[in-house]
């Protein structure tokens, strides 16, 4: 757990794929108690730590992930998710031709059983409004493979990954919604960049990360310069 920024009332940090973000059936470590093992360790505090959660990414998804370390801290985080004023930037590589609309709108419907999602009709009972605005920044047409640029308007579960695939665009090595992608392969979706207001100084901040080194991230030569753009 990379720490990006810490004080009173928050830590930043970004979080490693295959990382949970909160205790699962899985039994695996997750992001939580990494956090309050580092906060007891450090401040040497005993007994109960508090670390809220305010927003989530996906167990296989690395990026970055603020966490309140008070109750006020993550009531006014929240807060700012409800009313969208937290911005969230994700680089992600997807499969075959992009999309001709940049503003994905769809309505989405989660199996809890199965923790998965779909699109389904608007009259659907159990379906949300999902929307996406997206940018293309690179494409290598050898392995035809997109990088792209994606700011959420809506937090479903699955959102990203579901709405391309439903549009014959899945994102590379995903392998709960791209039947191509094989044992081993690590999805390509990032949150490169994050932004909020300081829950009690209201400043503006923003804090970012850059994807692996690896295949297919380092078919395009990312930078910060380019995530900052």
């Amino acid at each position: 757990m990379k720490i990006l920024f810490e004080d009173n009332h928050l830590l930043v940090v970004i979080k490693e794929p295959n990382v949970p973000m909160q205790e699962d059936e899985s039994g695996d470590k997750d992001l939580l108690t990494f956090a309050k093992d580092y906060l007891r360790e450090k401040y040497n505090k005993p007994g109960n730590i508090y670390v809220g959660m305010v927003h989530r990414l996906d167990r296989p998804v690395g990026g970055v992930v603020v966490l309140a370390k008070t109750s006020k801290a993550a009531s006014r985080l929240s807060e700012q998710v409800r009313k969208r004023e937290l911005d969230k930037i994700y680089f992600a590589v997807t499969q075959g031709n992009l999309p001709r609309e940049r503003r994905l709108e769809d309505v989405l419907r989660k199996d809890k059983k199965n923790n998965t999602s779909k699109v389904v009709t608007a009259d659907d009972a159990e379906g949300k409004e999902a929307r996406l605005t997206f940018e293309p920044i690179d494409t290598d047409q050898q392995k035809q493979l997109n990088l792209i640029r994606i700011k959420l308007e809506t937090g479903r579960s699955h959102q990203i990954r579901v709405q391309f695939a439903a549009r014959n665009n899945p994102l590379w090595g995903d392998a709960r919604y791209n039947s191509s992608a094989k044992a081993g392969q690590q999805i390509a979706l990032w949150a490169v960049a994050l932004s909020f207001n300081h829950p009690v100084s209201q400043e503006r901040m923003r804090f970012t990360s850059t994807p692996p080194n690896s295949f297919p991230w380092n078919l395009f030569g990312i930078t910060e310069e380019l995530i900052s753009n």
